[in-house]
């Protein structure tokens, strides 16, 4: 996978040394894109040897099962069925899978459907979709092997709501949290407890086959009840967690009513909980993560070494306000510049993670557009940058997938007349990089293993 604007990013610098910055980051993050390849992920993960299938130090021998299934949804899953059908060809029985729409026509897959959905918020089409997938469920037994493909992006993908549950209101209260800034456990905490397969029910609906799931994480430290939010995984939060979710961000008194139902029906136990840790139907059901934003970080440190920086991997769990990250990562470029701490340079530091916006302005932007935003106040005539991206190529309600910006940015929009700061304070990121020819564009990805940041000082 490649940087479509990859050559304008590099011709962008003022400078030959600011040139050279940008050309070896462009390297650094492509290097990133190709680690998180979900296809290659399964195939390093899941092997077929004879009658046996080794995945994640586990063994299975298939003589034990009559049908194998495939199912599973998000925006790695497509990718990630191809690679099972290319390993298991015709002892594949069936499946459906649940991809972003417009991506589905682009697999090639024949025996597992692949449907599309709406995302980030769920629509009517994914309703059908999970609908159909767990009519594939219906008549499993103890002789089905279902191989379940999970990545971020799920949680609206597959949508189910519980019953009660108005699909418009789940729609609204998904918005609103996400429009606070609630984090990502925060958020599925709420969706967990408003859906029917979400939180370790599909993993109920698929007894008694045995499960292994195969979970590309957009999760920041990998909580499997979370990536996804978790349908094959026991969940360890509660209705009064939902709840408190939502009276922090002042959202309960208004939640929409349906959501609030359900919510009280779950704090009075009229409805049951989500399964738990040592739940028996987890059994049969084997979790596995094979690829996370370690591996795409650990690749951009290798590509940084091998271009000739002094490299430092500062940290996979990265998390709070993208314009706060984004000042911080500008003051480590300054602390490189004087004293040589925490790399002499050149200096490559990578970061990776997941940021959050809070929206106070009516501009438009995401949350790595913002973080580069607020960088580029810090690192004006420096011989540094920051550039920042989602792994899975679209960065909030926008087409890019993050920006680029160093030590020339500020000036650079000064002189067409745009002012940073009340781009920052307007959320407007996005119409700040656009003239500059600095957003990063790579298209929908077919992966999504959170973001990764690199910071180069020479």
């Amino acid at each position: 996978m490649a940087i479509k604007n990859a050559e304008r990013l590099r011709l962008n610098g003022s400078t030959p040394k600011l040139r050279r910055l940008r050309g070896d980051a462009v390297e650094i993050l492509e290097a990133v894109l190709e680690a998180a390849d979900p296809y290659r992920a399964v195939e390093r993960a899941f092997t077929l040897e004879g009658d046996s299938l080794k995945v994640g130090g586990h063994s299975l021998t298939l003589k034990a099962y009559r049908r194998i299934f495939v199912v599973g949804g998000g925006k790695a899953s497509g990718r990630m069925a191809e690679a099972l059908e290319h390993i298991l060809g015709d002892l594949i029985d069936g499946g459906v899978v649940i991809v972003p729409r417009g991506t589905e026509t682009d697999l090639r897959l024949k025996r597992i459907k692949a449907l599309g959905s709406s995302h980030p918020l769920p629509d009517e089409e994914g309703v059908k979709a999970v609908g159909e997938m767990l009519s594939l469920l219906e008549d499993v037994d103890e002789e089905t092997l279902i191989l379940a493909v999970i990545s971020g992006g799920g949680s609206a993908l597959m949508t189910y709501p519980a019953e009660d549950v108005n699909l418009d209101e789940l729609r609204e209260i998904t918005s609103r949290l996400m429009l606070a800034g609630a984090r990502i456990n925060e958020l599925n905490a709420v969706r967990k407890h408003l859906s029917a397969i979400k939180g370790g029910r599909l993993a109920s609906r698929a007894q008694p086959a045995t499960v292994v799931s195969l979970i590309l994480s957009d999760v920041v430290g990998d909580p499997l009840d979370t990536i996804a939010s978790g349908p094959t995984a026991p969940d360890s939060t509660t209705y009064g967690d939902a709840v408190e979710a939502l009276k922090r961000y002042g959202l309960w008194t208004e939640a929409p009513p349906s959501v609030r139902r359900r919510l009280e029906a779950g704090l009075r136990g009229e409805v049951d909980e989500t399964p738990k840790p040592g739940d028996p139907i987890f059994k049969r059901v084997l979790n596995i993560v094979v690829a996370n934003n370690y591996t795409a970080a650990s690749a951009a440190l290798k590509r940084a070494e091998s271009l000739g920086y002094r490299a430092l991997l500062l940290s996979t769990r990265v998390e709070g306000e993208a314009r706060v990250i984004g000042g911080l990562y500008a003051s480590i470029a300054q602390e490189v510049v004087s004293t040589g701490h925490p790399l002499k340079p050149p200096a490559a530091i990578i970061a990776g993670g997941e940021t959050t916006v809070t929206v106070r302005g009516p501009g438009r932007g995401g949350r790595n557009q913002e973080l580069a935003l607020a960088s580029s106040l810090g690192l004006r005539g420096m011989d540094a940058l920051v550039a920042s991206m989602a792994t899975d190529g679209v960065d909030g309600p926008t087409d890019a997938a993050g920006a680029l910006a160093d030590g020339m940015t500020v000036e650079r929009a000064e002189a067409l007349g745009i002012d940073p700061l009340e781009h920052l304070n307007r959320n407007d990121s996005y119409n700040f990089f656009k003239p500059l020819g600095d957003l990063i564009e790579t298209g929908p990805t077919g992966t999504n293993v959170n973001d990764i940041a690199v910071i180069l000082v020479r």
